[in-house]
């Protein structure tokens, strides 16, 4: 039992010289960031009993101790920083709906609905629907000239991870009249106008869809389905597949598309067989299947960027009657550039880019009345060949909010596809055949364009634009190149007043272009070629957010008033007013 007491002491005694003095270990935070995970290092190995010169040093103590571990209740609690105050606007609630309604001069009526609903995290549905009308009313015009167009569509989507899907279905009709009589031909007499009925109507159903896949070689794919049909028998059916890869070859990447493009279009009859001998036919059915493979290499050096690639086409024409006679089915081959480089001279300052592309283009009746709404139903249907198009320019800035565009090109096309006046037949027999619609014609054409632009966002709240192309046509076979105008112009304007208005303007100028009388069966007076004015259209708007629902607005088109014809006879309404409101809202 002595012999316990000592050494007790003797620890006792030990510890207390070992730490010299009674001192508070005080208290800390202990934060523990993740588990410890010791590795094992190459390491420079310090000698355990290093020797040393200094006198001065005292005599090492040898201390014998021992640490008793125990918990440390932690009182520390630090101060939070507080960030500084910033002024910023409040950020403008989004809404996943909107409905638009406006009521304007000339009987027009602008209505659209949409709605969305997200079915979980992945998924989501919506639909739209867009009406647009008008009762017509064009001075001088004796024939109806009212329009509608009427449209719904429904679509879905899923994105997961790295995969994206879209599905689209769709339904349009249009209805028009051929309003533009020709008047000023000295040929059109004796007319008796109550046996036409100018009306027509376009009918479309649109089934599209989309797969897009990240991280894959596989990029994405476009699948798409379009039938087009008119009220006089006419139909066409057109299938898309535009599948995208991208290879890695070492240090090497390849873009590969590919493109399957498939067309059938049928007329009940041809313009100028209208009165078929017993027992003949005088419809036109045309399809043709376009595939083609177009791989691109791109190089990044430094400031240059280059793109080399080649399209290989081939052209199956399946089917090809004209007037009840089947021609003989061709397939054909074609090469065509494409070549892309741009090289930074001056950082973002001056870019410079030039290129060379081609490729064949189908035609197709639904495209060609998205650009002309009172075509003839007796088209004939053709690709478009464009050989090549060589361009150069520059873009960039001239100042921070101050951007730049320059460009100048030259195009070769084969089949070039011209809208022309349709004959005026001396004895019409039917409501298209008096002059007032329009044929497709083609022709090769080579084309020198000069383009420039300039865009300036001279603040959040401030937007300006400017453009203009002037054109040099060169025909082959026709005698111009109709319809096409040589000089095109734009001017944009965006305005933000206060946080309640909002404002934009548009001026549009187009030059001159030519079209044709053509008489058709020995008239007395020949053909000619007109000339349509060139017009300056001004289109304005103005918007008021009564909050972040509702917003009014006033819209305005041709406020100059002008009675400028966009087609030959076919003059356009006046200045339009339309106002209406549009309210955002969720379910």
């Amino acid at each position: 039992m002595k012999n316990k007491i000592i050494i007790i002491l003797l620890i006792t005694f030990q510890m207390a010289f070992a730490q010299k003095k009674d001192e508070n270990i005080g208290t800390e935070v202990v934060n523990v960031v993740k588990p410890y995970t010791p590795t094992i290092s190459d390491a420079f190995k310090v000698i355990e009993t290093p020797s040393l010169d200094d006198n001065e040093t005292s005599k090492k103590e040898e201390i014998n101790y021992k640490i008793f571990s125990f918990p440390v209740a932690s009182t520390f609690t630090p101060s939070k920083g507080k960030a500084a105050s910033v002024d910023k606007a409040k950020q403008e609630k989004l809404f996943s709906n909107y409905a638009t309604f406006g009521l304007g001069n000339y009987g027009t009526v602008n209505t659209e609905l949409f709605v969305s609903h997200e079915l979980d995290n992945y998924q989501y549905v919506g639909g739209m629907v867009r009406h647009q009308s008008s009762e017509g009313g064009i001075k001088n015009v004796v024939l109806n000239d009212k329009f509608s167009e009427s449209s719904i569509n429904l679509m879905y989507g899923y994105n997961r991870q790295q995969t994206n899907f879209k599905l689209d279905l769709g339904y349009k009709h249009e209805g028009y009249n051929w309003y533009g009589l020709p008047l000023e031909n000295p040929n059109f007499y004796n007319i008796r106008l109550d046996t036409v009925n100018p009306s027509h109507q376009y009918n479309t159903i649109l089934l599209g869809s989309e797969l897009a896949i990240s991280d894959s070689f596989f990029e994405k794919a476009n699948l798409d389905f379009i039938a087009f049909s008119d009220n006089y028998g006419s139909k066409e059916n057109r299938f898309i597949i535009k599948p995208v890869f991208n290879f890695d070859f070492g240090d090497t990447a390849v873009k590969a598309k590919f493109n399957v493009d498939y067309l059938n279009t049928s007329f009940d009859t041809s313009y100028l067989l209208q009165y078929p001998v017993a027992g003949t036919s005088t419809n036109i059915q045309k399809s043709n299947l376009i595939f083609s493979a177009n791989p691109s290499y791109q190089l990044l050096k430094d400031d240059l960027s280059v793109e080399l690639g080649a399209e290989v086409t081939f052209l199956s024409r399946m089917k090809d009657v004209y007037s009840g006679i089947k021609n003989e089915s061709k397939s054909s081959f074609f090469i065509y550039p494409k070549v892309k480089l741009s090289y930074k001279v001056v950082g973002d300052l001056m870019i410079a880019f030039a290129g060379a592309e081609g490729g064949l283009t189908q035609n197709s009746y639904a495209n060609f009345v998205d650009q002309n709404k009172f075509l003839s139903p007796t088209l004939f249907i053709e690709p478009t060949d464009k050989q090549y198009d060589v361009y150069a320019g520059l873009r960039g800035k001239l100042a921070s909010t101050l951007s730049y565009n320059l460009k100048a090109s030259y195009t070769s096309a084969k089949n070039q596809a011209l809208f022309k006046t349709n004959p005026y037949l001396s004895a019409p027999s039917q409501n298209y055949s008096y002059g007032n619609s329009f044929d497709v014609v083609y022709d090769n054409i080579k084309n020198l364009s000069l383009f420039g632009e300039l865009k300036a966002d001279i603040n959040k709240n401030i937007s300006l634009g400017l453009n203009a192309e002037v054109n040099d046509y060169k025909t082959t076979f026709q005698e111009e190149a109709w319809n096409l105008p040589t000089i095109k112009a734009s001017f944009t304007t965006d305005f933000n007043v206060g946080k309640k208005w909002y404002a934009g303007t548009q001026l549009f100028y187009v030059g001159e272009r030519k079209d044709a009388f053509t008489n058709y069966q020995l008239f007395t007076f020949p053909d000619s070629v007109q000339t349509l004015d060139a017009y300056f259209d001004i289109n304005a708007h103005i918007g008021y957010k009564y909050n972040e629902r509702f917003t009014a607005f006033l819209k305005g088109n041709n406020l100059a008033n002008q009675s400028y014809n966009r087609w030959l006879n076919y003059p356009v309404q006046g200045a339009q007013v339309i106002l209406g409101a549009s309210y955002k809202f969720d379910f």
